[in-house]
């Protein structure tokens, strides 16, 4: 039975409020008990944060932790259940990733935490949890192609930077172009859609954008699966259908299939103004994953 790692166990000290939807990572991980085997993501170190990060930014974290004005960039107020979270966050996506390259598919029930820069936290994001696993790779001595299919509906803005002057490491992004962040940096691929993007329009953008992005003949895929695409998102500004949305993860595992490559997943966002709704759409990712790849592994 394949694996996924969830945050569940972490607790996170937010405002009632507050709109970071806490709720989705114990709400997935119930949903999807039974269809695989659920397990505690455990925490990264941090000597494998430093493969990435800056060490004044690890040491801050480790110590006095974000400002005030900080947290706001985060959009988090600072707690030392924040950092836990991460910390386990992104260990959960590298042991996702041993589990592809072991298996074929590995799954993050979180993670996708693409704003994060090597010195700094943004957009809800501490570490960039995918680019610290391709480290933690390297380090080890795999030193295959890569391919970020970043699919949320924000710009992978922190992990485009990281592996701008990497020619090893496609990053595409396809996104809302209006969207967080309004300063986008520059992906291999950007892929910048209109507001209110709906089924057609978007699939129509996609197919080119994942030819592209195969034609690098990555030897790993991470999938940033966020469905904050979906209409009725408070934060995405598209229009996706469930079913939409369904098809561009068909779309996504079938390259994968037909390429033969391992494939990560991790969460990203979701923010639905129905909570069940992002419970929901983020379940089917992973059981559609299970259905159209478990098979061919």
């Amino acid at each position: 039975m394949f694996r996924g790692y969830s945050t569940a166990h972490c607790s996170l000290e937010l405002p009632d409020y507050h709109p970071f939807p806490k709720y989705k990572y114990a709400g997935v991980a119930q949903t999807l008990q039974g269809a695989m085997e659920v397990l505690e993501a455990p925490a990264i170190a941090w000597e494998t944060l430093a493969l990435v990060h800056e060490q004044a930014y690890l040491e801050k974290l480790g110590q006095e932790g974000l400002s005030r004005q900080e947290s706001h960039r985060v959009g988090l107020p600072w707690t030392r259940s924040l950092l836990t979270r991460a910390l386990h966050a992104a260990g959960g996506t590298l042991a996702a990733t041993r589990d592809a390259l072991r298996w074929g598919l590995g799954m993050n029930l979180a993670g996708g935490t693409h704003h994060a820069y090597r010195d700094r936290a943004e957009g809800y994001c501490l570490f960039n949890d995918v680019a610290v696993a391709i480290a933690a790779l390297r380090a080890e001595g795999w030193g295959g192609r890569v391919l970020v299919a970043d699919l949320d509906a924000h710009q992978g803005n922190g992990t485009a930077v990281i592996f701008q002057d990497d020619p090893s490491v496609f990053t595409l992004s396809v996104h809302a172009e209006r969207n967080y962040p309004l300063k986008k940096e520059q992906s291999d691929l950007d892929v910048g859609l209109p507001d209110a993007t709906g089924d057609a329009e978007y699939l129509a953008a996609l197919e080119p954008a994942l030819e592209q992005a195969f034609a690098s003949l990555p030897e790993l895929v991470f999938f940033n699966a966020g469905v904050d695409v979906l209409a009725g998102d408070r934060f995405g500004r598209l229009g996706l259908s469930l079913e939409g949305l369904a098809e561009r993860d068909r779309r996504v595992f079938e390259r994968v299939r037909r390429a033969g490559v391992p494939l990560v997943i991790v969460m990203g966002g979701g923010y639905n103004r129905d909570p069940g709704t992002t419970v929901a759409a983020h379940a089917q990712t992973y059981r559609l994953a299970l259905e159209r790849l478990a098979g061919s592994l």
